[in-house]
């Protein structure tokens, strides 16, 4: 039988021990707690199978959203997910949530022909081998920008905090972007500070040797199985000297020959899938969830709102 548990009551050892199981840095309870404090779940069979669901409320309705920093949330299990499972799961969120836009995970599938699933890109890379064969499979254009990297004597630095790679950002492609505010960067950084804290993160730059200026700035959320490449900042001069190949390139050198996945976080954006799926890595699909049961009212209300956002 799948409970609904508020926030007060869900047990986040018992909880944790099965996410440990899934590889997923975004469903842990800690994360959780920091982008999203008030959530609530969905557990059956004493926490073997959980799904955690993040709500709001706005003009008095109760809805689902996807926070920031979480590219997959949805169902969990220790046990393999049949397709029959996930829905089951999508049919027990209260009937208090009258909308919801969320984003499952690439161990979520569907039967043919149910309602309001979508599909999104991922890349990931498998780090199980050495770097050489590793390297041997990047594309011909990333082999050529990694050579130029190297030969514009780059260095890697890891004294890098978390407002070194937000600054970055928002005086770069940030500066591009009106849906980011003060909030959410702050929510990154704290995000950051306690996944350091817990060995769950770390960051790196990229400088040019004997400069101090940093060139470009990630974010790496890390599990027993999986890193995560979670946010970056770049500067123009960084683009044009190759150092997110760089950096990139130094991570899946680190950590090659280990039973890792290099989670790119992406991406949706056909650029930003090219660049990453040069490193010699596969696309994989991940379904996301919509449903509305407003009245025309509220329907109405829900798009002048987003309009807003």
């Amino acid at each position: 039988m799948i409970q609904y548990l508020e926030h007060s009551k869900i047990d986040k050892a018992q909880w944790d021990a099965t996410i440990a199981q899934c590889g997923n840095i975004y469903a842990y309870s800690w994360y959780l707690d920091v982008v999203h404090s008030r959530w609530d779940a969905l557990v059956e069979d004493d926490y073997q199978t959980v799904m955690p669901l993040t709500g709001g409320k706005k003009f008095g309705v109760h809805y689902l959203f996807q926070p920031y920093f979480v590219q997959q949330l949805g169902v969990f299990s220790k046990q393999p997910l049949s397709p029959e499972k996930t829905e089951e799961f999508l049919n027990a969120i209260p009937q208090k949530y009258r909308f919801t836009e969320i984003r499952l995970n690439e161990g979520n599938a569907f039967n043919d022909g149910v309602q309001g699933v979508e599909y999104h890109r991922n890349v990931i890379l498998d780090l199980n081998r050495d770097y050489e064969s590793v390297k041997a499979n990047y594309h011909t254009n990333t082999k050529r920008n990694l050579a130029k990297a190297e030969a514009n004597n780059l260095q890697i630095v890891d004294t890098v905090i978390p407002y070194h790679v937000v600054a970055l950002f928002t005086d770069n492609r940030g500066a591009l972007l009106d849906k980011w505010g003060d909030a959410e960067y702050a929510r990154l950084t704290k995000l950051t500070q306690v996944a350091v804290n817990r060995k769950s993160a770390f960051l790196l730059g990229v400088t040019e040797k004997g400069v101090g200026e940093l060139l470009c700035g990630a974010i790496f959320m890390k599990t027993a199985n999986r890193i995560t490449f979670l946010f970056s900042g770049l500067k123009q001069e960084g683009k044009d000297k190759q150092a997110m190949t760089f950096l990139l390139d130094s991570v899946i050198r680190k950590y090659a020959t280990q039973p890792i996945t290099f989670d790119f976080e992406g991406s949706d954006d056909a650029n930003l899938a090219r660049f990453y799926l040069g490193f010699g890595g596969q696309e994989v699909q991940y379904p996301s969830y919509t449903f509305n049961r407003l009245s025309p009212i509220g329907k109405t209300l829900l798009s002048i709102w987003k309009k807003r956002k």
